[in-house]
C-alpha cells in the first residue's frame, strides 16, 4: 500500500496543538461522565426510578462506547481521522439532544446508548492523530501534554454540572454536552488537517480488520501495555459508578459538594501529568512507569485498608483515590506509546483495540459494582484496588517477547495480506 494520493491537504500540527485537540477528542468520554455523576441521585427522582437503573444509564453508555471503538479506529484507517470524527461526533450531538427532551428512562437510556458510541471515536482517533505524527519519547511528550490537558475539564466538570444541576435542572447538564459537541465538530471543520497519509478504503474489509486486530492480540509489544493501561485507567471509569453513592448517599454529601469533592482526584491526575512533564526533562518513560505503577497499587491497597478497617470519611476515601489517579496519570504516556509505536499503519486499529481494553475494564468494573457487590463502600473497597493490584502484577510478571509475525502491519504501515 501507497500513502493516500496527493499531498498533506494541510501543515502538521505543532505539538501542542496536537495535544490540545486530542485532549477535546479524549475528554468527551470523562467529561460525559464527569458532567453527569452529580446527577445520579437526582435522576432517580425526576425520572422516579431506582438507582439500579440510574447507575444503568452509565454501563449502557460504557456499553457503547466500548464496542463501538472497535469499529472506528479501523475506518480512520481506512478513510482518514477527519470524516470519521465528523460522523461520531454528529452521532454523539444526536444522543445528546434526545437526553436533553428525554421524557422518560427509556429515551434517556437509549440517548445514553447513543452518546457512548459517538464518543468512541474520541478515544480511538486521537491517540492515532498523535502516532501519526510523533514517535517514541517524542510521542510520549505528546501524550503527557494531553493527560495534562485531560486533567483539567474532569477537574471541573462535576462542580460545573453540580452548579448547573442546581441552577437549572437535569436537562441543562445534557444542554452542555450539546454544545461541547457542537464545538468539537466546528473546530474539526476548521482547524484539524488530515494527519493519516496510509488510508485505504481496503482495511475496512472483514478480513483486513481481523487480521489487524488478530495481529495486535498476538503481540507482545501491544497486549502488555495495553493491559496494564487498560485496568489502570478502568479504575477511573469504575470510580465514577461508585462515588456519587458512596460520598452522596452514604456520607451526606451534597451534589455541589461532590462536584466540588472531585476536584481532588481530577487534580490529583493533573498534578500527576504536571510532574510528569517536568520529570520527562531527565528521566525516559519508561524508568517513570515502575513508580507510577507502584502509587496506583499503593492507592488501593489504601483504599482498602480505609473501607475495610478505618473511619469512613471522605478524607480518608479521597487521598487514596488521589494518589492512585496521581500513578495513572504519570503511567499513561508511556504504557500508550508502548503500545502504539510498533503499528504506524493501523494505528487507529491499534488506539482503538487500546482504548475498547480500558472501557471493557471500566464496563466491567461498575458492572460487578452494579450487580456482584451492589454495597457501594465494598465495591470501592474492593473491585478498585484489586484493578490497581492486577495491573501491578501484569507489570512485575516477566514475560518472553513473542516474534512479530506481520512485519509488513507493524513497521511499514502496508496492510496484512
Amino acid at each position: 500500500m501507497t500513502k493516500a494520493q496527493g499531498t498533506h491537504p494541510g501543515p502538521w500540527l505543532s505539538a501542542g496543538r496536537t495535544a490540545a485537540f486530542g485532549a477535546l477528542l479524549v475528554t468527551i468520554g470523562p467529561l460525559s461522565m464527569a458532567l453527569y455523576t452529580p446527577a445520579l441521585p437526582t435522576l432517580t427522582d425526576v425520572f422516579q426510578t431506582t438507582s439500579a437503573v440510574a447507575k444503568l444509564t452509565l454501563t449502557v453508555y460504557f456499553a457503547g462506547f466500548t464496542v463501538a471503538q472497535l469499529i472506528c479506529g479501523p475506518l480512520s484507517d481506512a478513510y482518514g481521522r477527519r470524516p470519521i470524527i465528523l460522523g461520531f461526533f454528529s452521532l454523539y450531538l444526536v444522543g445528546s439532544l434526545m437526553a436533553w427532551f428525554a421524557p422518560n428512562i427509556e429515551t434517556l437510556l437509549l440517548s445514553r446508548l447513543i452518546q457512548g458510541i459517538g464518543a468512541s471515536s474520541g478515544v480511538a482517533v486521537a491517540r492515532a492523530i498523535v502516532r501519526d505524527q510523533f514517535s517514541g519519547e517524542a510521542g510520549a511528550r505528546i501524550m503527557n501534554l494531553l493527560a495534562l490537558m485531560l486533567g483539567i475539564a474532569p477537574a471541573f466538570s462535576p462542580t460545573i454540572g453540580a452548579l448547573v444541576l442546581g441552577a437549572f435542572g437535569l436537562q441543562a447538564v445534557f444542554l452542555l454536552m450539546v454544545v461541547y459537541a457542537a464545538c468539537i465538530l466546528v473546530l474539526t471543520l476548521t482547524v484539524l488537517p488530515e494527519t493519516n497519509l496510509y488510508r485505504d478504503a481496503k482495511l475496512i474489509q472483514p478480513r483486513y480488520i481481523l487480521s489487524s486486530y488478530w495481529t495486535l492480540l498476538k503481540s507482545f509489544e501491544f497486549l502488555r501495555p495495553s493491559l496494564i493501561l487498560g485496568l489502570t485507567i478502568g479504575v477511573i471509569y469504575t470510580m465514577s459508578t461508585i462515588l456519587p453513592f458512596v460520598l452522596i448517599d452514604q456520607l451526606g454529601l451534597s451534589p455541589l459538594q461532590f462536584g466540588l469533592g472531585m476536584l481532588l482526584q481530577s487534580g490529583s491526575f493533573f498534578a500527576g501529568a504536571l510532574a510528569t512533564r517536568f520529570l520527562l526533562i531527565k528521566f525516559t518513560t519508561k524508568v517513570l512507569l515502575n513508580p507510577a505503577l507502584f502509587l496506583c497499587g499503593l492507592g488501593g491497597l489504601a483504599l482498602f485498608g480505609v473501607t475495610h478497617f478505618g473511619q469512613l470519611s471522605f478524607v480518608g476515601i479521597m487521598i487514596p483515590v488521589g494518589l492512585f489517579a496521581f500513578g495513572a496519570a504519570m503511567a499513561m504516556p508511556a504504557l500508550s506509546m508502548q503500545g502504539l509505536d510498533p503499528f504506524p499503519g493501523i494505528a487507529g486499529s491499534a488506539s482503538a483495540l487500546m482504548g475498547f481494553m480500558q472501557m471493557a475494564c471500566g464496563f466491567l468494573g461498575s458492572l460487578v459494582a452494579a450487580v456482584i457487590v451492589p454495597d457501594p463502600v465494598v465495591a470501592l473497597g474492593v473491585v478498585m484496588p484489586g484493578m490497581a493490584l492486577g495491573a501491578l502484577f501484569l507489570h512485575l510478571l516477566p514475560f518472553k517477547k513473542r516474534a512479530m509475525e506481520d512485519e509488513a502491519v507493524t513497521h511499514s504501515g502496508k496492510p496484512p495480506r
